[in-house]
């Protein structure tokens, strides 16, 4: 744990979080006048949202698809 001014702190915030963020430190303490005031802890990890492809294998996309709208084929085929 790590105890740092105010002042120390504004002109080092970068190194502090980056300290924090590697795991180099678990915890900075901000302090005023030698006061502890505050601390930098980092985040727990958040979990992962759903993801792209969760209907995968629910339903079957027909061969040919993009073929049935001719003006839709044109869009793609215009600068092939």
């Amino acid at each position: 744990m790590q105890t740092v001014n105010m002042l120390e702190a504004k002109s080092s915030l970068s190194k502090l979080v980056a300290a924090i963020e590697s795991g180099d430190e678990t915890e900075v303490v901000l302090a005023r006048n030698g006061r502890p005031v505050a601390r930098i802890v980092p985040l727990a990890a958040s979990a992962a949202g759903a993801r792209i492809g969760i209907a995968k294998g629910h339903f079957v996309v027909p061969a040919g698809l993009d073929r049935q709208d001719p003006e839709m084929v044109a869009l793609f085929e215009e600068g092939a």
